[in-house]
């Protein structure tokens, strides 16, 4: 007993496709969960966005971009109107942070107290003079990156200097990450977010 499958003529074998072959395959693919599509318009954007920091800090400026791709990391979002809310509380906690962090560098010795002092002075005034609750954490950090260095280098110009240099490159990141953004959804649409909530 033969298990070979019956010979189809010539006329029959190229009309897999267009018959019974594409109802197969629309039944298989029927049965599959609408996918939700923001992790993949994440992740496009977060590629896009590293290459082009990596290109123009590493090959232009000679500088390893990883302060600008941590800040574009945190301000990206496939929703361009949530990347904006993000971008804006990067950008006003991180300049917060970096002019304390400055004054307290400029003002007193070098104590590793300050680093403390200048850390909760500036999440008070994130916390109530910005009151700009996305990436209110970054306030802190930022002066104590500028008040480390100042430790570090027991030089208040190569701490400032270095405090400068970062706060350049969170900008950067920022300003990539929400340009990314929006490009991307202008090309590629995300879907929109109450229904790739529902899913």
């Amino acid at each position: 007993m033969s298990t070979a499958p019956p010979q189809a003529s010539a006329a029959t074998s190229g009309l897999w496709f267009t018959g019974t072959g594409l109802r197969r395959i629309r039944r298989a693919f029927g049965r599959l969960p609408e996918v939700d599509t923001r992790g993949i318009h994440l992740a496009v954007n977060i590629f896009v966005a590293t290459s082009v920091l990596w290109l123009i800090l590493r090959g232009g400026a000679n500088t390893t971009p990883i302060w600008a791709i941590a800040s574009m990391v945190s301000v990206i979002d496939p929703q361009v109107n949530l990347a904006y809310q993000n971008f804006r509380g990067r950008i006003l906690n991180t300049l917060l942070g970096c002019i304390v962090g400055l004054i307290f560098l400029i003002v007193g010795g070098s104590t590793a107290w300050k680093l403390p002092v200048a850390m909760s002075a500036t999440a008070l005034l994130s916390s109530y003079a910005l009151r700009v609750q996305q990436n209110w954490r970054i306030a802190p950090t930022t002066a104590a990156l500028i008040i480390a260095a100042s430790l570090a280098h027991r030089s208040k110009m190569s701490a400032a200097e270095v405090g400068v240099h970062r706060m350049t490159e969170v900008i950067l990141g920022c300003l990539v990450g929400i340009l990314i953004t929006w490009l991307i959804g202008r090309v590629w649409p995300p879907p929109p977010a109450s229904a790739a909530s529902k899913s």
